[in-house]
């Protein structure tokens, strides 16, 4: 009898374990962006919350804080650095502060198109800036993209240099950025991004120096009816996890996160890039007038710009600078 009863006992920890482990509250992994859920930034996010929910078997579940819901660039850096986020994503210039090498992507015209981006943003020189966040307890995991720049506005088209004199464009705070529009003879205006599409509307400005995908999925053809494909500056977003919730992980699920987000690294850019093209098409229906520059007044673009490379050489490093020349004429 005493066998039995503790046969039964031991039948009912089992049972009763298995019970906890099986309804355990899942490891919640808080992700925050700066765009809207349908830009395939957003896109991209949620591709990672389906696969690690689903690879982890709920072990883990995501959530998702799109459109600075989190808050702005400081509330993201402090959320990693105490684990109060687990994932975030920024663009390169806000991330300056912690080395001055990711200033080399507000460079003008120095790439020439996408695989060149792919070969600094994979290579040594992307991921040794990426590592710069390690002191502060944040991990680059890589880079995501926004695209190429163009430049909008409601005024009129724009073939050559000439045009765009004396337009005000809204620009980033970023220093090489307004410094890039100064030298193409347009007056440069910072605007918050969250004011950007009312000062369009009312005019405040004339125009907008920005990439495809996000003029389209934040409605911009409906305020700007001209765009210029300049493909100028290359703003990437760097993906970023906190050391302390990495550090936190079995080396399985730190091996199932990581391979998820390479993954989806390069289905964003994917999104990105056939995203241009079907945008491409669509312009000419929403009103929008569109110009390609030739490959010869590009080249005047870009040499107009060229002064900016002097004016930030000492802040990136001309050694670093020609590093990047030298890999994309390499990988050409």
């Amino acid at each position: 009898m005493k066998r039995i009863l503790r046969l039964l006992s031991l039948v009912t920890m089992a049972t009763l374990l298995t019970a906890t482990f099986a309804f355990a509250a899942p490891t919640v992994i808080k992700i925050a962006h700066p765009n809207v859920p349908q830009h395939p930034m957003g896109q991209c996010f949620e591709k990672f919350k389906e696969l690690v929910e689903q690879r982890s078997s709920g072990k883990f579940r995501v959530d998702i804080y799109d459109s600075s819901k989190f808050g702005n660039f400081d509330s993201v850096v402090q959320g990693l650095q105490y684990n109060m986020l687990q994932m975030g994503s920024a663009s390169t210039p806000n991330l300056s502060p912690f080395s001055d090498a990711f200033l080399l992507y507000d460079l003008p015209f120095l790439f020439p198109d996408y695989p060149s981006t792919d070969l600094i943003t994979d290579g040594p020189i992307g991921m040794k800036a990426a590592e710069a966040l390690k002191k502060s307890g944040i991990v680059g995991l890589g880079y995501i993209e926004i695209g190429f720049r163009n430049l909008w506005n409601n005024q009129k088209t724009i073939k050559v240099l000439a045009d765009a004199k004396g337009l005000k464009i809204r620009s980033t705070p970023s220093k090489a950025h307004i410094a890039t529009l100064k030298a193409l003879g347009v007056n440069p205006t910072p605007i918050s991004w969250g004011e950007v599409y009312t000062a369009l509307q009312q005019k405040t400005v004339d125009g907008i120096d920005i990439d495809l995908n996000l003029a389209w999925f934040n409605n911009f053809p409906e305020v700007n009816n001209n765009v210029t494909i300049v493909n100028s500056l290359y703003s990437p977003h760097l993906v970023m996890m906190s050391q302390k919730f990495l550090d936190s992980l079995s080396a399985e699920d730190k091996k199932m996160m990581l391979d998820t987000f390479e993954e989806v690294k390069l289905y964003e850019r994917k999104l990105i890039r056939e995203g241009e093209e079907k945008i491409m098409a669509q312009l000419a229906d929403k009103g929008v007038n569109v110009t390609v520059l030739t490959t010869e007044e590009r080249a005047k673009w870009a040499e107009a710009t060229a002064g900016v490379y002097k004016q930030f050489e000492d802040r990136i490093g001309k050694e670093l600078i020609e590093e990047a020349k030298a890999t994309i004429a390499a990988g050409k």
